[in-house]
């Protein structure tokens, strides 16, 4: 299309109603250009009308102006966003586990990515939890493919609650790192992440920044043992 949105944001329907954007089932696309110097009518008319063409439906605008993104969806979705941290604490306390996980592939890998992944979060909230709710929303899109992030809810068992943990995160980064998915896209890999990461880094890449390592760093005070030994 040769669009490029400065804000792209798909929500699936469980997304959209955990953050108290969509209640019907539906899948959400939030779409936003900017610019301080020409006007934005065309961009966002050729974007409504794409989206019409793939089925999409237009609830809310198009609108130009500053407080766009304040109110309707967009609104909800950004205030929910903000919000997302304390909630996380807030569930925490009265024993709702809660947390995310994100990755990055190309378009074709994707569809079978998703399937896996789901599958398999799903299986450990089912084990660890009794249940729970798994939703998906794509953050950033490129035009070789999405980086799709999780989110995951469970009931807590009280003394118990890192190995709840663990058992689903592992679950989700084994299925990520099975369908083609990098371990992160920009969470970042840290000591959480070492075990996948260390089976997708290519080794001549680990001995290159070994080496670097040993140059500029000789003393390994510069976050040691996060990326190589």
């Amino acid at each position: 299309s040769g669009l490029y949105p400065s804000n792209a944001r798909l929500l699936d329907a469980n997304e959209a109603k955990m953050h108290r954007v969509r209640f019907d089932g539906t899948s959400v696309l939030l779409i936003g250009f900017e610019s301080a110097d020409h006007p934005l009518t065309a961009w966002l008319a050729r974007a409504v009308e794409l989206a019409k063409d793939h089925g999409g439906e237009v609830v809310s605008g198009p609108s130009e102006s500053d407080s766009a993104s304040r109110s309707g969806e967009a609104g909800a979705w950004r205030q929910a966003f903000f919000d997302a941290p304390y909630l996380q604490s807030a569930l925490l306390s009265v024993g709702v586990l809660s947390d995310t996980f994100e990755t990055a592939c190309t378009w074709t890998q994707f569809p079978q990515l998703h399937e896996r992944v789901v599958a398999a979060v799903q299986t450990a909230l089912r084990d660890q939890c009794g249940g729970g709710l798994v939703s998906c929303r794509f953050t950033h899109v490129y035009p070789d493919g999405p980086a799709p992030y999780y989110t995951f809810v469970g009931a807590l068992r009280i003394g118990d609650e890192l190995a709840q943990w663990h058992a689903i995160k592992t679950a989700a980064s084994d299925a990520l790192s099975a369908a083609g998915g990098t371990i992160t896209h920009h969470h970042a890999v840290g000591r959480t992440h070492r075990p996948w990461y260390d089976r997708e880094r290519p080794p001549l890449f680990a001995r290159a920044f070994s080496a670097v390592k040993r140059v500029v760093d000789p003393h390994g005070i510069c976050n040691p043992g996060v990326l190589v030994d």
